[in-house]
């Protein structure tokens, strides 16, 4: 299927580059060179540098890292050997933008998203797709034991949602839920919702850096908390959750084993290798708050390009990156390379297609409700990697919540700020 769809992208994309007015080819030496920093879409992206290669007359290669972005970037700097265009994350833009990217000001796409990203009025940032996250959901696991519609605004709070879980648990499904041990899993993606949820996200990560914050007695950390003990509760792996494979889980989510997981519509690539079941989805973290919080998914832009500014990059490779990411917003073909064959959730408002995959499809629903947290962008480079540690700590039972926020506040004190 996935071939299929590649040979017809490519045709769609020949004829549509072919009828419109090709890019002038660039002098011979210069190319188009492209990083590429999500790796689910690396294979995808390198069929569509190829065909959009040859109909616009330029030399694009994409190339990945394994590297953190933020080390990737900084060799290639070092080297003195940019990309023309580079896509990174959020934080990046911001810390890398102000010095290496051109203005994008006057460029058509501005105006059909909310996701670009502006530093002192200049628009670096070209936001590549929307993503969230929240508990996923495989609706027919849970309507074959309930024998009722599945509607997830009625499970919102946690006391309902545990409620569902011991209904499941006594019509046969042993342990409804699966945990993604993964430190990106639960560091970077559930934690960052104890800094997102706050009222004032900013002012409560100036507290942590300050050392003045109390996150035992904090009302979000304590009600996401009391929802991740209860997914341990009902978690498969309970008794070797650090042992879980991503794989493992995804694969008995995928097929009605269990009913929940925590995640993002990014986990689409892994669930749709197996036998999955055709109504999923994805639903707000439950909690008991009452403010709102728990009727909404956490995201927003998830991937930006920007363009270089270096001595080094010609006017017409400038232009050439200009072009491409033209080309993906407002060509049918681009789009459909952004909807169609990466499945990504568009962050532009003038892109109509439909997204195909469920989560992908539950995002956007949010997204156009304006039912999304939104991503805090300045964590540290090794926040996810040492506070993921923590978690996953508290996940195999070696400390307890009281001292899980210890470490946690132990590593803001002792950490640099993020510039922004």
């Amino acid at each position: 299927m996935k071939k299929r769809v590649s040979m017809v992208m490519a045709a769609a994309m020949a004829a549509s580059l072919a009828a419109s007015v090709a890019t002038p080819a660039m002098a011979e030496g210069e190319n188009l060179t492209v990083f590429n920093s999500k790796m689910e879409i690396q294979t995808q992206f390198e069929e569509v540098a190829s065909t959009y290669s040859e109909s616009a007359g330029v030399a694009m290669e994409v190339y990945y890292s394994n590297d953190t972005v933020a080390a990737h970037m900084g060799s290639r700097y070092a080297a003195d050997d940019p990309y023309v265009m580079s896509m990174v994350d959020a934080k990046d833009v911001y810390s890398l933008g102000p010095e290496h990217a051109i203005d994008l000001s006057d460029q058509e796409w501005v105006a059909n998203t909310p996701y670009a990203i502006s530093v002192d009025d200049k628009v670096l940032g070209f936001p590549v797709c929307v993503e969230a996250r929240g508990v996923i959901y495989n609706a027919d696991a849970i309507e074959a034991i309930t024998g009722e519609e599945f509607v997830p605004a009625d499970y919102a709070t946690l006391d309902a949602f545990k409620g569902l879980l011991d209904t499941l648990v006594e019509g046969g499904m042993a342990a409804p839920v699966g945990i993604l041990k993964e430190d990106w899993s639960i560091g970077a993606h559930f934690l960052a919702q104890v800094y997102e949820q706050q009222e004032d996200p900013e002012a409560f990560v100036q507290s942590l850096y300050e050392g003045s914050a109390d996150l035992i007695n904090n009302e979000k950390f304590n009600a996401l908390m009391d929802t991740f003990d209860v997914l341990m509760e009902y978690n498969y792996a309970k008794d070797s959750a650090i042992a879980a494979e991503r794989e493992v889980t995804s694969q008995k989510l995928a097929e009605g084993e269990i009913a929940f997981m925590f995640g993002g519509n990014w986990d689409w690539s892994v669930i749709n290798q197996y036998d999955y079941s055709e109504n999923m989805g994805i639903m707000p973290v439950p909690q008991n708050l009452d403010d709102g919080a728990n009727t909404k998914l956490t995201g927003g832009g998830s991937k930006y390009f920007y363009i270089d500014s270096a001595e080094s990059i010609t006017d017409e490779q400038r232009q050439a990156a200009k072009d491409f990411l033209n080309w993906m917003v407002s060509d049918e073909a681009g789009q459909s390379f952004l909807v169609d064959s990466c499945a990504l959730v568009p962050a532009f408002t003038n892109i109509s297609l439909e997204v195909a995959d469920p989560l992908g499809a539950s995002v956007k629903e949010y997204a156009d409700a304006g039912n999304l947290i939104p991503n805090y962008d300045y964590l540290p480079d090794d926040h996810y990697s040492i506070c993921g540690a923590s978690f996953q700590k508290y996940l195999a039972g070696q400390i307890d919540r009281e001292g899980f926020a210890g470490e946690l506040e132990a590593y803001w004190s002792s950490t640099t700020p993020v510039e922004h």
